[in-house]
Parts: C-alpha cells; sequence; structure tokens
C-alpha cells in the first residue's frame, strides 16, 4: 500500500473541513491553534500542488486519502 500524502493531523483537518468546519471549529475541536489549522491546510495544499482549499479536497478524494 502506498504511504499518504498527508501527515494524520493534516488528514484529520481536511477531514473536518469536508463535513463544513471552520478553521475556527477546527483549531476548538483538536485543541491547537486557528494558525496550526492554516499551516497544515497550506501543507496539504502544497503538497498536492493545487491552489486553495476546495481543490485540495477534490484531489484527495480523486486519489482515495479522503472518503465522504
Amino acid at each position: 500500500m502506498a504511504a499518504s500524502i498527508l501527515t494524520k493531523r493534516e488528514k484529520e483537518v481536511f477531514n473536518w473541513l469536508i463535513v463544513g468546519k471552520s478553521t475556527h471549529d477546527i483549531a476548538v475541536l483538536l485543541g491547537i491553534s486557528e494558525k496550526t489549522v492554516r499551516n497544515h491546510i497550506s501543507n496539504g495544499i502544497q503538497k498536492l500542488g493545487v491552489k486553495g482549499r476546495a481543490q485540495a479536497i477534490v484531489e484527495l478524494l480523486r486519489l482515495g486519502e479522503l472518503s465522504l
């Protein structure tokens, strides 16, 4: 099985994004700062070579990294 593109925490953040949670909501749920949440999102976007959150989510779904 191929290694995951995202770290465990990055994947956790994107899983919350796909159910409609805001950066603030995710920070509270995970007990981390909003800045850290944004960093995890930015890292995922950079790893995927896409331009934004929505594109990252679509690509992660396409790759099977996330599911609805």
